[in-house]
């Protein structure tokens, strides 16, 4: 989700997918001429005719914040109705701003109260994050089963560090936050996820998506821009005005407050883009939105339409990098190439999901990988990266630093995805690959789901087993 790494060990390992528009497999095929085999034709994919559509008893939440007029503390409330598809007699959050490098600028989110008709308790767990701990479990007096659904309502406190680029932070004429609330840990049909925050530079969550609606006060001369599909902002009152907004198929959010020049245009397939620039930003507003509408076609002819109805591209300071969230980019730096990497994000991780800490690669390598449809691929290149030590497929806890984990999952996993469609046939992977989109749409993905989607392209799935993206125990039968 993060790529803070583009400005500086990132830009390797994606920069090695940057260069001439000669394929790997042309290389190939110059070196070994005895095998002139055409590559395979795409072949009808079933039940890939339609997107999949969320779960209808997906969690419905509701986010209320209050940033400060300090702009540096945040307060807000909560509610989440749950509904587990899975027997629970409890509720986990993710409390992302607590972990090693957001608490080390000064970033703490606190939840001060909990409350519904179901609630027993809530607590701590510390789960390798800074004080007060990185997960909180509201215990509930008795288990929910399946089908079976209770509301809960968490109060909490933000506390926004210094500028930097992190998830939540301030700085001159701005303040922001993702990931800025208790986040729901829930993994569907597999119950909650634990996993502890890790010193990597990388992400660790795994939530469902949420039928969501969220409210920002801020002061009246701040222009807000987030999450989902907003509404006209309230008129100012007492110094304040209210913003709102809905996405009905949201993992998480983001809210970017500040002094900001906005641009808002429509794609031909019918998204609305917003973006926003602060005082004396490297680009305007209307090229930062030229930029996005050109990388949402460039994505749409490769994976089909775009997921949300709405995108807002709020350009921080330059940190370098961006972060991306449902319907919502947050730039830190103006780029084209991390722009067209964040918004292929909206594919990989804001619909098709993964747990991040169990399957970096399955966001990271494919957003790397679709940086391809407008940058292309050195073949050179491409085959150094594909020999970078180890397993493309690694949990966030096995990788020995942040170096290798942007090698790995970006560099090598992107390589892999690429030379695994020159291998198939460029028609016939794309083809797989847009139904695994289709089908893994609004869920939590899992490599088989990818295996499987690829079972009539053996040559694909070889060069995947051999990156290390797959294992035996993921291949179809």
């Amino acid at each position: 989700m993060r790529t803070r790494g583009h400005a500086a060990l990132a830009a390797t390992a994606l920069l090695l997918l940057a260069g001439c528009g000669t394929s790997f497999v042309d290389t190939l095929a110059a070196e070994d001429a005895a095998d002139p085999s055409p590559a395979p034709e795409a072949a009808p994919v079933e039940g890939c005719d339609q997107r999949a559509e969320p779960d209808p008893d997906r969690p419905v939440v509701a986010l209320d914040f209050r940033l400060d007029g300090d702009l540096r503390t945040v307060t807000g409330t909560e509610t989440v109705v749950f509904t587990p598809d899975v027997a629970t007699g409890e509720l986990v959050f993710r409390l992302v701003p607590n972990s090693p490098e957001a608490a080390d600028v000064g970033n703490r989110l606190v939840v001060d109260a909990v409350r519904g008709d179901d609630v027993a308790e809530g607590g701590y767990v510390e789960a390798g994050a800074e004080e007060p701990g990185g997960l909180y479990v509201v215990r509930l007096d008795a288990d929910l089963a399946p089908g079976e659904s209770t509301e809960v309502e968490l109060d909490f406190t933000l506390t926004l560090g210094s500028g930097s680029f992190e998830r939540v932070g301030a700085d001159e004429n701005v303040s922001w936050w993702a990931s800025g609330a208790p986040l729901l840990a829930w993994e569907p049909g597999v119950g909650w996820a634990r996993d502890p925050f890790v010193e990597v530079l990388g992400e660790t969550a795994s939530s469902p998506v949420a039928d969501t609606r969220i409210t920002v006060s801020a002061p009246a001369e701040l222009t807000v821009l987030m999450t989902g599909d907003q509404d006209a902002p309230s008129a100012a009152r007492a110094g304040r005005r209210t913003w709102s907004s809905t996405e009905p198929v949201a993992r998480d959010v983001s809210v970017a407050v500040g002094r900001f020049t906005t641009s808002t245009v429509t794609t031909p397939g019918g998204a609305e883009v917003t973006t926003g620039v602060l005082p004396d930003a490297d680009v305007g507003a209307d090229e930062l939105a030229d930029w996005t509408v050109t990388a949402i076609g460039d994505l749409e002819r490769r994976f089909g339409p775009f997921p949300y109805r709405t995108l807002t591209v709020p350009l921080l300071p330059d940190y370098g990098g961006g972060i991306e969230y449902p319907s919502s980019i947050l730039m830190a730096g103006a780029s084209p190439l991390v722009l067209l990497h964040e918004v292929a994000h909206m594919y990989f991780y804001g619909m098709v999901g993964d747990s991040q800490f169990r399957d970096p690669w399955l966001d990271e390598a494919f957003a790397t990988y679709a940086e391809s449809v407008t940058f292309p691929v050195a073949p050179g290149d491409l085959r150094r990266t594909l020999e970078i030590p180890g397993d493309v497929g690694a949990a966030m806890d096995e990788f020995r630093g942040t170096e290798d984990y942007f090698a790995r999952v970006y560099g090598k996993g992107g390589a892999a995805l690429v030379a695994a469609r020159d291998a198939a046939g460029a028609e016939a992977f794309d083809a797989a690959i847009r139904c695994y989109v289709d089908a893994n749409a609004w869920t939590i993905a899992t490599p088989d789901d990818v295996a499987r989607a690829l079972a009539g392209l053996p040559a694909a799935l070889d060069v995947l087993t051999a990156a290390g993206a797959l294992d035996e125990d993921d291949l179809p039968d």
